[in-house]
């Protein structure tokens, strides 16, 4: 008896071994498999075992996450269609999943993962805090997903691409306009109040640096007087308005120009100056050439606006898509523009256009940007040879 349960065990022993060494051979080969799956070239190997683009290679599912349509129209009236459209034009097939974060830096934290979720292989960004955004860079990254920042820049090294307009630009095409016409409205002030955009978006802080650059001359020798200078937390409309009701106060309404960063601002520092009565009788700067800022330059309230062909933009970063997609190098991208953790993004900045009463005809009104029908409503007829 003793030896026959000697001998059980050993043999027990002797197929236990057996099993384990089977075992270990098959899951060895599985995993081979699987580690050759998802280092092949085409892509890699998603929960289901399907195939997903690496790098924007082969992608046909794009995120489009545009900031807010609050403080202006020009996103989902102008942005939304047209990126939609070029892209699916450039991709034959794709599919554009389109969110829009409302101004709330978290809410388009959130829809970038449900994109990565849904499968999005390339996204584009135009985020709503510039900062905060660096997030979904790194969490795309994670995912071999490239981020093109749209519009505005994100603040990450690891950002893939950047399309937008040249913001310094369009301060000094800002400030440029004021140093040409301030001499019309400063008879009785020289004060000058700037309202700005939010400090969370970094194209605010450009189209500062370029109107304070220009209108720097003119502050030394005294030409004119910067009286107020403030940051409007989300571009908000309303805020704008207490802050030039503020600065009206503050210089016993003794105000020649303000500056204003785009044309949704523009509008409620125009009402704050209509219940002075000062409507007209101030220098307004503006941006994003909206109906409504043309409105207020054919009825005289505002001066001018910046045009910024979205068009092009639109069209720019579809052909970065579409060259993602081929797993080749834009050929669009011409510059590179630094971030603040010390990264040097490839870029392309077009060329905004100033745009007044004089010009609305061969620029906005010629491209269709905008309809007559749409910035004449309510204009009399002749109103500077436009409507």
């Amino acid at each position: 008896m003793k030896l026959f349960s000697k001998t059980r065990a050993s043999f027990t022993l002797f197929s236990g071994l057996l099993l384990l060494t089977m075992i270990l051979a098959s899951c060895g080969s599985a995993n081979s498999g699987s580690s050759s799956s998802s280092s092949s070239s085409s892509g890699t190997t998603t929960s289901s075992g399907s195939s997903a683009a690496t790098n924007g290679k082969g992608c046909t599912k794009v995120g489009v996450l545009l900031p807010e349509t609050a403080t202006s129209a020009r996103w989902d009236g102008q942005d939304r269609p047209d990126l939609i459209a070029d892209i699916k034009a450039a991709i034959p097939g794709a599919t554009v999943d389109y969110s829009n974060a409302q101004g709330d830096a978290a809410t388009q934290q959130n829809q970038a993962d449900q994109a990565l979720t849904k499968g999005d292989c390339i996204l584009v960004v135009a985020p709503s805090d510039s900062a905060a955004a660096a997030a979904i860079v790194t969490k795309a990254k994670a995912s071999n997903v490239p981020v093109i920042a749209y519009d505005r820049i994100i603040q990450s090294k690891d950002l893939s691409y950047y399309v937008s307009f040249d913001g310094e630009q369009v301060g000094k095409l800002q400030g440029q306009y004021i140093v040409n016409h301030y001499k019309d409205f400063t008879k009785s002030s020289k004060n000058v109040v700037l309202i700005n955009g939010s400090k969370t978006d970094q194209n605010a802080i450009n189209f500062n640096k370029g109107v304070e650059e220009t209108l720097a001359p003119l502050f030394a020798n005294g030409s004119l007087k910067k009286v107020y200078d403030q940051f409007t937390p989300n571009w908000d409309n309303p805020t704008a308005q207490t802050e030039m009701e503020g600065a009206l106060t503050a210089n016993n309404n003794n105000v020649a120009i303000a500056y204003v960063a785009n044309d949704g601002m523009a509008s409620t520092v125009i009402a704050a100056l209509r219940a002075q009565h000062l409507n007209s009788k101030v220098l307004v700067t503006g941006q994003d050439a909206t109906v409504a800022g043309f409105q207020n330059i054919l009825k005289g309230d505002q001066s001018m606006t910046i045009y910024k062909p979205i068009n092009q933009e639109a069209q720019a970063t579809a052909d970065i898509v579409k060259a993602l997609n081929a797993g080749t190098t834009p050929t669009n991208v011409t510059s590179k523009s630094a971030t603040t953790d010390g990264g040097s993004v490839p870029s392309l900045l077009l060329a905004p256009i100033a745009v007044d009463k004089t010009n609305i005809t061969t620029t906005v009104l010629k491209d269709g940007f905008v309809t007559k029908a749409a910035i004449c409503a309510g204009i009399p007829a002749g109103t500077d040879g436009v409507c």
